[in-house]
């Protein structure tokens, strides 16, 4: 079976992540969890790596910065060489607060594991160009250096290519714009061996918050699939119990359409007949049963419906998911039950990873949850700069009460309103 595991992410200089900032997934040789919470790699580096971790942080704090960055590195990567165009530039956004830094790159780096293989991969960009770009992989303990690419002080750009990396490395270098990717590029031009790195990015990353939001198309192609269809019902009942089924109902309805002509350079909008889906949930109960739509739902139903399918999808092909926010709408037992379910190996047997921020502290103190690693903490400085710090760097004691220790402030990331209304402790 495949293994592939997200090891660590870095980001430097990207909006309130002004200093590089690390959120590693590697475990602490701590053995409490261990069979349920993490994953063996076979590697000494990193001998176990976890299967979620949390992040909490005040609002405006920059915990979903965090995000954003893995976000942006992923949009980079997979449209670089096809979506850029060239002499087009970057929108990206440095630290603000600090003049040195605003002239400085915006740096990225993933580390992942894929078949007991580690690949480092980072780049570095500022609005105008790719300034660095490499790729170090470990096949044994010393690194090979597959690639490097930087850019001196004049803006000549110059390539170190390592014996590791196979295929036409002239032609990707010169078909490598200065506001593109290596990495894309070759690929692009069929480099079995970067195929890897650019796929996690691709196919393996999913991205869940403002930006991306869960859609329900996942779900619906699922509930038309006899197995799926049954796993998405037994998903919404831990919701509602009374949910017995799911009936996806169909209709024709008019609508416009456009049709464009490409070789007479016409684009003409004709009305046609299209189907139209629609969903009826099932209740049953002692007292009786009844058909309800979509709408007449609760809102916590809606957003699990909308989650069940990416996330048995998720958990199906061992992918990684990065959540924004994961209590919005959600129960906070509802909660608990989607992160049980990367810890169950039954369920999760592709080792799946989940990696989300939260503002639910109710979860710090749940029973069997989390280890203390899987716990980071984002706060913000006196120059407004973002700091991600993982709870085990504080030492909390096992039985210590985290949720208690978390709102009095003890490990930092959260808001101290009297502070800010300049008010007095005795509330004067």
């Amino acid at each position: 079976m495949e293994q592939l595991m997200l090891v660590e992410f870095r980001v430097e200089n990207f909006r309130s992540l002004r200093d590089e900032q690390v959120l590693s997934l590697v475990a602490s040789s701590d053995k409490t969890l261990r069979d349920t919470h993490t994953i063996a790699t076979g590697l000494n580096a990193a001998p176990q790596v976890l299967r979620s971790a949390v992040i909490y942080g005040a609002n405006a704090s920059g915990k979903s910065n965090l995000i954003k960055a893995l976000q942006y590195m992923k949009a980079v990567v997979v449209e670089s060489a096809t979506v850029v165009q060239p002499g087009q530039t970057y929108a990206v956004q440095p630290f603000r607060l600090d003049r040195q830094s605003e002239r400085e790159p915006t740096s990225f780096e993933v580390t992942f594991i894929l078949d007991g293989v580690r690949y480092q991969y980072g780049f570095a960009l500022t609005p105008l160009r790719i300034v660095r770009e490499y790729l170090l992989v470990y096949k044994a303990f010393k690194p090979q250096r597959w690639f490097e690419r930087r850019v001196d002080d004049e803006g000549n750009e110059a390539y170190t290519f390592g014996p590791g990396l196979k295929g036409a490395k002239s032609l990707w270098e010169t078909a490598t714009r200065s506001n593109a990717l290596f990495l894309s590029m070759a690929v692009q031009l069929n480099s079995e061996a970067l195929r890897p790195v650019f796929d996690w990015f691709a196919r393996r990353l999913v991205i869940f918050n403002e930006q991306a939001q869960v859609g329900l198309q996942t779900s619906f192609q699922m509930l038309q699939q006899p197995t799926a269809h049954r796993r998405i019902c037994d998903f919404l009942s831990a919701a509602d119990i009374s949910i017995a089924d799911i009936d996806i109902q169909t209709r024709k309805v008019q609508g416009p359409s456009v049709h464009i002509d490409m070789a007479a350079g016409k684009t003409e909008v004709k009305m046609e007949e299209t189907e139209e889906f629609q969903l009826r949930f099932h209740h049953e109960t002692e007292r009786g049963a009844a058909d309800l739509d979509l709408m007449d739902e609760s809102n916590g139903t809606r957003v699990l419906l909308h989650f069940a399918g990416p996330v048995l999808d998720i958990l199906d092909k061992g992918l990684t998911l990065f959540i924004d926010e994961l209590d919005t709408s959600l129960h906070t037992l509802l909660v608990r039950k989607l992160v049980g379910l990367f810890h169950q190996r039954e369920i999760n047997t592709k080792n799946a990873q989940l990696v989300f921020t939260t503002h639910d502290t109710s979860l710090l103190d749940a029973t069997g949850l989390f280890r203390r690693d899987q716990v980071w903490l984002v706060k913000k400085a006196q120059d407004q700069a973002s700091q991600l710090i993982g709870l085990a760097e504080f030492s909390p004691r096992k039985t210590e009460a985290l949720e208690r220790g978390y709102l009095l402030g003890r490990y930092g990331g959260v808001p101290f309103l009297d502070h800010a209304l300049g008010l007095k402790a005795n509330g004067a």
